[in-house]
């Protein structure tokens, strides 16, 4: 039998005092000091924060000076002071009755946006990848770096000098502006591609507004107005100079936050064939799925509503996730808005990559710019990064769309060719989808305000296709696919009622296990049965995109029948951003 020790209440007592002892440490001994200002003895300055029970007054700043201090800054929020103080005056000046609590002025490393810890850019960052040497076109609607009265050096400068980081400009666009951005977009998208984030940087600055290639150079290609519009000529125009400009600027991103409808298969598709040009030049080409995916006008739940160029197979198509306001990935959400496949007509599984594209924080540069004075609500205040800051605006904006996550993906592109200048358009493609996080929800809805609609996402493989941009793992892996990485055909099977890739033998994934269609686009977005991409057993049966009474046919290739045709969302033949409704308000 087993022999119990008694122990009585009083040395109970007495050990849990020796214990307690033990664990509390030090900086207890007086608990108005932190920890660092406990038992200081030396008369070296150090730089605190002295908090006080109500707002200090003039009597206040004056006992810190009998102490041999410096009041240097009021913190209205902290009903504090922050000061330089002799380290060992700190315990003294503690004991005055109006003193709350000293600390030091501690560093803070800036927590960024969330775009960049959402998709693991840090990583790259510590390793020294940051896009240098590595150009990236941006097709859009201008840039603007310029010193200002609003900033004190562009984001888009080296390291925050007067040097611009935009190494060729040319526009496409007459309307007496120039290579300038007169609509605010093109400025943003650069910013979240590669901006420094030079006017966030400082000590008093507790956000740092990051591209993610900060150091890469930019090709500044405008084809959109002030408007945010544009034309297929313009475009293909810009992405011609591009493939021209490569060997002299090393050129190897094409981001291209625009698109329209899709007219006719990719394979005439004029825009699309621009793109493939670019890929077959060297050159990766990321571009935006679209904001339709709330567009249920076909009875499809905004099912193949991704736009061109996004339908083309060699491109990496981006939609956007929702970062919840946490830097975090774990609690991210698909946009409702982010367009989702099958491509119209071809039935391309799209879109390729998901990255955060709501409510992002970029640069804006020109305050006289279309979306900077028509949505002023947009604007960053200085309160929201600086310590103390002002309701002033900043050169920082919030914009929603596909369009703020194509860029994410360029910039991680810029990365991964820095790393490794010999991967092809392919086996950036492959790998960026390969190692893409793939864990997901199998459902999330949102409300719209100002609608009263609910929206309900699946995450199927036309929605996150092969999941969440991953920087680190894409890094961290060695693998070197061998074949066109082109998205996959899918196909309608009427006798099981569900979709399923089409065999390609020339592609990656086209029978290798290391590139199986689970490997890329892994068991969580197959959705119905384990095989299929989508099976009868979804929300939303086959036959909603696909059409029970359309005819079948034997060639997926050639398309049995068209999923969307007609489309007419915009005028034929425009091509534009992101819808502003979508830029400015997201799923907020």
């Amino acid at each position: 039998m087993p022999r119990t020790l008694k122990v009585s209440p009083a040395k109970t007592i007495v050990v849990l005092a020796v214990i307690l002892t033990l664990l509390t440490p030090a900086a207890a001994r007086n608990n108005k000091l932190a920890p660092e200002l406990q038992d200081q003895t030396g008369n070296n300055q150090v730089e605190v924060i002295v908090q006080f029970n109500a707002p200090p007054t003039e009597a206040d700043q004056g006992r810190i000076a009998k102490h041999g201090g410096k009041s240097n800054r009021q913190l209205r929020l902290v009903n504090g002071l922050q000061a330089s103080l002799p380290a060992n005056q700190a315990d003294s000046l503690s004991d005055n009755p109006s003193v709350k609590f000293i600390s030091p002025d501690r560093p803070v490393a800036g927590h960024l946006t969330n775009t960049a810890p959402a998709i693991n850019a840090p990583y790259a960052w510590n390793l020294g990848l940051d896009g240098s040497g590595i150009g990236v076109a941006v097709i859009d609607s201008g840039m603007v770096d310029k010193k200002n009265s609003s900033v004190k050096k562009s984001d888009l400068n080296k390291s925050g000098t007067g040097s611009s980081r935009i190494v060729y400009s040319q526009s496409w666009v007459n309307d007496g502006l120039g290579v300038v951005d007169g609509y605010g977009h093109g400025t943003h998208v650069a910013g979240i591609i590669g901006g420094s984030g030079y006017n966030s940087t400082e000590s008093s600055d507790i956000l740092t507004f990051k591209g993610i290639a900060p150091s890469a150079q930019l090709i500044n290609l405008r084809v959109l107005d002030s408007n945010g519009t544009g034309t297929d000529s313009s475009v293909i125009a810009a992405i011609d100079t591009a493939i021209q400009l490569k060997s002299r600027y090393n050129i190897r991103v094409i981001n291209l936050s625009l698109g329209r409808p899709v007219y006719e298969s990719y394979t005439l598709d004029p825009l699309c064939q621009a793109v493939e040009a670019a890929y077959r030049a060297g050159i990766v080409v990321v571009v935006a799925a679209g904001n339709e995916g709330r567009d249920n006008s076909a009875g499809t739940n905004g099912y193949s509503t991704i736009t061109s160029p996004g339908n083309d197979p060699y491109a990496i198509t981006v939609g956007a996730m929702k970062s919840m306001g946490t830097p975090t990935r774990a609690d991210d959400q698909i946009a409702t808005y982010s367009s989702k496949g099958p491509t119209a007509i071809d039935h391309i599984a799209k879109p390729d990559l998901v990255a955060p594209g709501n409510r992002v924080v970029s640069i804006i540069e020109n305050a006289g710019s279309m979306l900077a004075t028509t949505y002023p609500q947009n604007a960053i205040p200085m309160s929201y990064y600086v310590t103390g800051g002002s309701s002033a605006a900043s050169p920082y904006f919030a914009l929603s769309g596909t369009s703020m996550a194509a860029p994410a993906v360029s910039g991680a592109v810029a990365l991964l060719l820095q790393q490794n200048s010999n991967l092809t358009p392919d086996q950036v493609k492959a790998r960026l989808m390969k190692t893409a996080y793939k864990t997901f929800p199998q459902y999330s809805s949102y409300t719209d305000p100002a609608t009263g609609v609910t929206y309900t996402n699946q995450y199927d493989v036309f929605t996150v296709g092969a999941g969440y941009l991953d920087v680190q793992a894409a890094l961290a892996s060695t693998d070197l696919s061998t074949g066109p990485a082109k998205s996959p055909t899918v196909q309608f099977d009427p006798a099981t009622e569900s979709v399923y890739f089409v065999t390609d033998a020339f592609a990656v994934w086209g029978g290798s296990t290391n590139w199986s269609s689970f490997a890329v686009w892994g068991g969580n977005a197959f959705v119905g049965n384990n095989f299929a991409v989508w099976g009868a057993s979804s929300p939303w049966a086959s036959f909603a995109v696909w059409g029970g009474s359309a005819p079948w046919g034997n060639n997926a290739n050639n398309g049995f029948f068209a999923v969307w045709g007609g489309n007419t969302l915009a005028a034929a033949g425009a091509s534009t951003s992101d819808s502003v409704s979508t830029l400015i308000n997201g799923d907020s």
